[in-house]
Formats: structure tokens, sequence, C-alpha cells
């Protein structure tokens, strides 16, 4: 299923530069943590073995709510449903590169991302990190908005429990799944 969402004019939004906020993560051990996963499963990513690839976003809308307010003057901010779309898109090419598991990352609640994982048909599960209990173990990037704390748009490429590469900042959203592939190559 190719995606059939339409994508913004990435020219228009502004991009996200390099802060160094991931800097720390390249060869770190993932924390064991167990998130809510839209298939209903718990999943502690220090526990899978072989390659898992995981993107975080700040938050996919829902069709008819809006955005919070200035939501695409934040760098990097706009852009979560083609990201997913693209990971979507590129599944089967990811499985043949050697990737075990793929996962979405957002800390929306598991009810709010299983609407938007199965609005978009993803073959794959997103987890929740409502608690921010990854989040504040690894030290992940965040922003604040409308009184939400959201992850910044982020890859990790993980090795058996261990964080090999990552890809920061992401930008245009919609290229993300493409670039890791390219890596992978």
């Amino acid at each position: 299923m190719q995606s059939t969402v339409d994508t913004p004019d990435w020219s228009a939004i502004p991009a996200p530069t390099d802060d160094g906020a991931t800097r720390h993560l390249a060869g770190t051990r993932i924390a064991s943590v167990r998130l809510p996963a839209t298939n209903g499963e718990k999943i502690d990513l220090s526990a899978l073995s072989g390659r898992t690839i995981v993107y975080a976003y700040p938050r996919t809308g829902q069709p008819g709510a809006d955005n919070p307010e200035g939501w695409d003057m934040i760098p990097g901010a706009r852009g979560c449903t083609p990201q997913s779309c693209s990971f979507r898109d590129h599944f089967a090419e990811l499985k043949r590169l050697g990737v075990h598991h793929l996962f979405g990352l957002s800390t929306q609640s598991p009810g709010y991302q299983r609407e938007a994982a199965e609005r978009l048909h993803l073959p794959f599960a997103i987890l929740s990190d409502e608690h921010l209990q990854l989040t504040r173990a690894m030290s992940l990037p965040t922003f604040e908005t409308s009184g939400m704390t959201l992850l910044k748009r982020f890859t990790l490429v993980i090795d058996d429990g261990t964080v090999s590469h990552v890809f920061y900042p992401v930008f245009p959203p919609d290229r993300s799944a493409s670039d890791v592939i390219e890596w992978l190559r």
C-alpha cells in the first residue's frame, strides 16, 4: 500500500537543527522498560534480539482535530503521519534488509495510537511512552507545547538491545524510512 497522505511543502516548515540531544545514545544499552504497544503487547526493547528500528515522533494528529497552536512553526513537529506511512510503505524492504522489529514511538496514549495505527494500516506496532519512563531513563530529546511533553523526531537502530546508530535530526519526515534503508545498504 503506497501512501495517500498529503505531503506538506517542507520548504515552508522550519527544519530542526542538531542540538546534540541524541549524542549520548550511540553505544548505549536500551533501558529495560515495558511499553504498551498498539497490538496489545508490552514490549521491552532491551530484551529483543536482532536488529530493531524505532522511529520516534512527536504526535499523530487525528482527522478533524486541530493541531496545537503554532504546530507547523515548531521545528521538526510536522510530519508524523507521512513518516509513519513511509515506514509502512517500506516495511517489506526493511525486513529484507535484516530488520527483525520495527516500531513507532510517541508519548501519546495507547488508545490514541491505536486509532492512528488502524487508520494508516500500519503492519507494525506503535509503542506508547505516555508516562515518559523510557524517555527519562534514556534522556530522550523532548519539547513541550500545549501542556504536552512530546518526543523530538529521531530514529534508533538497536542491535540486540544496544543503540548502534541514531538518525537525528530527521527531516523531512517522509524520507525517514528511505534514509534508514540507505544506511542499512
